[in-house]
């Protein structure tokens, strides 16, 4: 099974955390097996679905540290996600990083982040139903240890009045939920949840880069296109192309890159009813059309952001593919 930089980074410093207590690999596959653990083997590098339940519970069993969900989840950072990250830094705002992690949290999280609105406020969560009571605790502790991490880097600290609610009852080691989380806690709640008063929504984010958002966004949803798409070639295209946003390579460079001819490239392409040409210019006109209604840029910037020498070749291929100008684009969207 393919895993993420994610899992492989929680693994990594899982492992770091058993060094540290002195629990040989060993020992920690051992006790997982014992445990019902399955796939996971000597020498590998990331753990998934149930056999991280088994395995973060064997690894608080030896090292007697009930605090490890919590300290795990303050040692990954924001660049573990990837191009996910990237565009959460780039948000303007809480409320933004938000919509961010409802659409695209199911590429990294499961189940996935739900959102409702509660006493003038936004209340964020999930529920784990997998595995033991004590194995979805340590899942919850984690999961929202490295939601408050992220969003401490991301909100310069401390979220006023934002609060933590977890179903189980207030565990032995609940000093370590007051000196590493974020906001005021609370137990035996209906869900494991987040609390994010209306008044912080607006909080922005201290790395904010509209221009950025906008090509990382659109990677985002490259990557959840592709969790389901059929004509895998074209989809490749287009992570290439989008990833290189503002030095767009070609179809040359792109076929390297892809481990193929450039012919075989086109073949591929065109058994999926594209071609590169095709290809490359609808993802300029989708970017094209989220600068220009997403962002002040002048319509010369998004041109050079498009990689066009001259702006007036970008407004004559923007009506081309629209009918209408940059500038009359941005104000329909306005209107």
């Amino acid at each position: 099974m393919k895993v993420s930089r994610l899992q492989r980074d929680v693994f990594t410093q899982l492992m770091s955390e058993l060094e540290k207590a002195r629990v040989a690999p060993e020992q920690l596959l051992s006790l997982a097996r014992q445990k019902g653990m399955s796939e996971l083997v000597a020498g590998q590098t990331a753990f998934s679905g149930t056999n991280t339940l088994v395995v973060l519970e064997a690894a608080v069993e030896l090292t007697g540290d009930r605090s490890l969900g919590l300290r795990l989840g303050q040692r990954v950072g924001i660049d573990s996600y990837g191009t996910f990250g990237f565009a959460l830094m780039s948000c303007a705002s809480l409320r933004e990083s938000i919509q961010l992690l409802l659409r695209y949290g199911k590429m990294f999280f499961k189940p996935n982040w739900e959102s409702q609105e509660h006493d003038g406020g936004l209340l964020l969560h999930t529920n784990f139903t997998q595995g033991s009571p004590a194995q979805q605790q340590l899942v919850a502790e984690l999961c929202f240890s490295q939601l408050s991490f992220i969003g401490s880097s991301l909100y310069r600290g401390r979220i006023e009045g934002a609060e933590l609610q977890f179903t189980f009852s207030k565990p032995a080691h609940v000093a370590s939920y007051q000196s590493m989380l974020n906001a005021e806690v609370t137990f035996g709640a209906q869900r494991n949840q987040l609390f994010l008063p209306g008044h912080v929504l607006d909080t922005p984010v201290k790395t904010a880069n509209i221009s950025d958002h906008v090509v990382f966004h659109q990677q985002c949803e490259e990557m959840l296109r592709g969790l389901a798409s059929a004509q895998k070639t074209t989809a490749e295209v287009r992570r290439l192309l989008i990833q290189s946003a503002g030095d767009f390579p070609d179809i040359a460079q792109v076929a390297d890159s892809l481990y193929m001819s450039e012919r075989t490239l086109r073949r591929k392409l065109k058994a999926e009813s594209t071609s590169f040409r095709a290809t490359f210019e609808e993802l300029r006109d989708l970017l094209a059309k989220e600068y220009l209604a997403k962002t002040d840029l002048v319509v010369a910037e998004i041109a050079h952001l498009l990689d066009y020498s001259e702006t007036v070749n970008f407004r004559r291929a923007f009506v081309r593919w629209n009918g209408v100008t940059p500038s009359q684009y941005r104000q329909q969207q306005a209107a």
